[in-house]
């Protein structure tokens, strides 16, 4: 019998699914980030499942020298030390599976939306403004969109793409990113040529960090629409807000932020978040791409399919 410690609230399916598998819970998302050393120390917990409310460090993991797994629900790990897992000889099990299918629709909205200004027009009509022409929109048919990343939401993406009669293009890093029909494997270089749009779906990482700068963007040989569903860490805003006045970008939704604690902005973050909120041609939503009914249970079910093989039973 396994017995982790569960310190955020997970979709109610979660007892049942690790009772199956031989996992005793300990369901504690009432725990603070403070308390979590204290609560591992506390029991011979061999598994912690987490979302993002703490940093899963070297020192935490020491409070728990009897864990052999640690759970991330979702598709990031951005909040753990990998390294420090891999030196204590624990396993790290993530469920990018659970929530690819949500952000690959979220994405397509997002273009959607920049490209048809339904944000916009919404809020003229309830105004009282019927401005037709102003909002005269892009089609997704005929262009060409360039996936930064090809992993399982990039092609979550790519694959809804399909149905819009566009060319899809992926640049990943990973010599062993597997292609398939849905997009072509280009260079970063060819990318920048050809892409009209260009959709952020890399992880976060210290080596991804702000890789998307300004000399990235500037990079890119056409005037660019440009979706974010990663992390906001990945694009520096600050050249996002210069390309932009310039018309570089000539529109961008991001659905994460440099900063998504609002209240604690620095005074250089508050002016880059306040030129893009008056922005007309942005359009921003609250870290909500993965954030279905849908894959809050499918993410359980991913964990529970990935544990169960690690616990051999």
């Amino acid at each position: 019998m396994s017995l982790c410690l569960v310190i955020d609230e997970m979709h109610p399916s979660l007892p049942d699914l690790m009772e199956k598998i031989g996992v005793q819970l300990h369901y504690r998302p009432d725990l603070k980030a403070t308390e979590v050393a204290a609560a591992l120390a506390a029991h011979p917990y061999d598994g912690l499942m987490v979302r993002s409310k703490l940093r899963v460090t070297a020192e935490l993991l020491a409070y728990g020298p009897q864990l052999r797994y640690v759970c991330r629900a979702g598709a990031g790990v951005d909040n753990i030390d990998e390294e420090a897992l891999t030196a204590a000889g624990v396993t790290l099990l993530n469920a990018p599976e659970g929530n690819r299918d949500a952000v690959g629709e979220y994405a397509v909205g997002l273009l959607l939306a920049l490209f048809r200004n339904i944000v916009r027009a919404d809020n003229e009509v309830r105004a009282g403004l019927w401005r037709r022409e102003a909002n005269r929109g892009e089609e997704i048919g005929g262009k060409t969109i360039g996936l930064l990343g090809y992993g399982h939401m990039g092609k979550a993406f790519a694959r809804r793409l399909q149905a819009f009669d566009c060319t899809v293009l992926a640049y990943d890093h990973d010599p062993n990113c597997e292609a398939n029909h849905h997009a072509t494997l280009v260079s970063l270089p060819e990318l920048q040529a050809r892409a009209e749009v260009l959709s952020l779906h890399i992880p976060y990482s210290s080596a991804n960090h702000h890789f998307v700068n300004d000399a990235f963007l500037q990079g890119f040989q056409s005037p660019l629409w440009l979706l974010n569903t990663a992390r906001g860490e990945v694009l520096d805003h600050a050249a996002l807000v210069q390309v932009l006045r310039e018309g570089q970008i000539k529109g961008a939704a991001l659905d994460v932020l440099e900063n998504e604690k609002l209240a604690t902005l620095s005074p250089e973050q508050q002016a880059r978040f306040e030129y893009l909120t008056a922005a007309p041609n942005v359009i921003m939503s609250p870290h909500i791409g993965g954030w279905s009914f849908q894959s809050y249970q499918r993410i359980n079910e991913v964990l529970a399919r990935k544990l169960k093989v690690f616990l051999g039973v």
